[in-house]
């Protein structure tokens, strides 16, 4: 809106600032974490008189949790709000990569709140039918993979880019679709997976936002793509003032968030988020980077998947519980030992994904 604003206006070098995509990421950061620092406190007070007993607790889970009942979920409507409020206010409005994923976003943000308000409504774990949020997710997915590859150059549509290997592109044809829905569905299982300490997924999908709205300015500027041997995509620079908002919308929420938490993301936020992730990689080609940034949410959700085609088949568990941070915390590892630990890997990896950029 801001950008519109400053092409109609003969304000000189002020409204100018508007013009570039770096000044407009700092605003929205900004803007997404003080909106997210003023109406965090009334949203957490709401959720709790509306909620009642908050986030039903596993029965199943580690001790430690049941200490956590009461406190509400849904927090990632804070972290949602924020994030579109300054996304619509500071990013230019006519970049289709920009509502590509703001669509996934938002989608699967609405698919985690019916999850959410199930969970809570009946007072059980259970929520909406996994069956049932897969399909919704993959439709969502659909959608968003087929709309980016439509926006994507034509030597670029339909094709995967590999990382460290200078201008390879296979040209997967029509598979790329599913192929890009499974990413982006993944992403946001993972993410959601993740979601099971105070501040644990909060911070890995901040560094994982940082990181993926760098490399979506790098390739969209055709300087920067020349140098480091990259596939220009032009217009994805804009996805920086996503996920700086994202960024912004995320500290906010993590100072409610951090132990004890005085409210939960819920699948609100983390399919919400995860989705995000996905949907960025998808449409910077630079799916398989996310996994290298992403690889913690990648463990977690492989510790899920391990777990139970080990226990079907053999009627034993290789984790203690999984996710395997819960194996952690059934081992004597504290909440907070395990999230700082956590957070320090998220770090290294996203720094490991970056270096992908130069190494060609």
């Amino acid at each position: 809106m801001l950008y519109w604003i400053s092409g109609l206006s003969d304000g000189g070098d002020l409204f100018n600032l508007f013009r570039y995509i770096t000044m407009r990421s700092g605003g929205a950061f900004f803007t997404a974490l003080i909106f997210a620092m003023i109406f965090g406190r009334p949203l957490i007070d709401m959720l709790r008189r509306r909620q009642g007993k908050g986030q039903p607790i596993r029965d199943d889970g580690p001790e430690t949790h049941f200490a956590k009942a009461g406190t509400p979920t849904m927090g990632g409507l804070l972290i949602l709000t924020a994030l579109l409020v300054s996304t619509l206010l500071w990013a230019r409005l006519d970049n289709p990569y920009v509502w590509i994923v703001m669509f996934v976003t938002f989608g699967y943000g609405l698919i985690g709140f019916a999850d959410d308000y199930a969970k809570v409504s009946k007072s059980n774990t259970k929520g909406v039918s996994s069956r049932v949020r897969l399909a919704l997710g993959f439709v969502i997915a659909f959608i968003a993979s087929l709309w980016a590859s439509m926006v994507h150059p034509d030597e670029l549509s339909y094709t995967l880019a590999l990382p460290v290997f200078k201008d390879v592109l296979f040209n997967m044809s029509f598979f790329f679709i599913p192929f890009a829905m499974i990413v982006i569905v993944g992403a946001a299982n993972a993410v959601n997976l993740t979601d099971g300490l105070d501040g644990l997924a909060i911070m890995p999908v901040m560094i994982a936002s940082g990181t993926l709205g760098a490399i979506a300015y790098v390739v969209g500027r055709v300087d920067f793509t020349e140098y480091l041997g990259l596939h220009y995509v032009p217009g994805t620079g804009e996805i920086l003032v996503f996920t700086a908002a994202l960024i912004g919308g995320g500290l906010g929420f993590l100072w409610y968030n951090a132990p004890p938490a005085a409210v939960f993301m819920g699948d609100t936020g983390s399919l919400a988020l995860g989705g995000s992730l996905g949907a960025i990689a998808v449409a910077t080609k630079h799916e398989i980077v996310l996994a290298i940034v992403g690889g913690l949410f990648v463990v977690e959700a492989l510790s899920v998947i391990i777990q139970v085609a080990y226990f079907k088949r053999t009627g034993k568990r290789v984790f203690l519980m999984a996710p395997i941070h819960h194996h952690y915390e059934k081992k004597g590892w504290s909440e907070p030992t395990i999230v700082i630990r956590f957070w320090i890997i998220s770090l290294v990896l996203a720094l490991i994904g970056l270096a992908t950029l130069k190494l060609r």
